[in-house]
């Protein structure tokens, strides 16, 4: 697995200039994308709904990259990122779940014989929804 340093010496968590509107704009898809997920669900498209829902978090946390000055170009480091500078705040718990649901998001859009049952996809739409909700008020911070 790889870790925070390897992520910054290998380029893939970049420093750029920190950005409020980037923040904000990355945390409105990220309730867009989110909303797209419940949708989802309720039209038993379970694939659907794991890939907007990890999206979701995906584009949350990249919203407290921003804010902070950086860049990601790997979605591990993402969570490697949130993992050294905010785990009190988001949890160790909810990192590992969203870097589980890392995996699953690609098996979903790579493997061609792995399909999400509904209660997986209820799963992860369900924690999107508190994750992204904890990334909110660490940007309220």
């Amino acid at each position: 697995m790889i870790d925070f340093n390897d992520c910054i010496e290998k380029g893939l968590l970049r420093k750029i200039p920190p950005s409020k509107r980037q923040s904000e704009e990355q945390l409105k898809k990220a309730r867009v994308l989110l909303e797209e997920a419940k949708k989802a669900l309720k039209i038993n498209s379970p694939n659907s709904a794991v890939l907007s829902a990890y999206t979701s978090m995906l584009d949350a946390a990249r919203a407290v990259l921003f804010r902070d000055g950086f860049r990601e170009k790997s979605h591990a480091c993402v969570a490697r990122y949130l993992e050294t500078k905010y785990s009190k705040e988001v949890g160790i718990s909810n990192i590992d779940l969203f870097d589980q649901y890392r995996d699953k998001r690609h098996k979903t859009m790579y493997a061609g014989d792995y399909y999400p049952t509904d209660d997986e996809a209820q799963r992860i739409v369900s924690f999107a929804e508190e994750f992204v909700k904890k990334i909110e008020a660490l940007l309220k911070l």
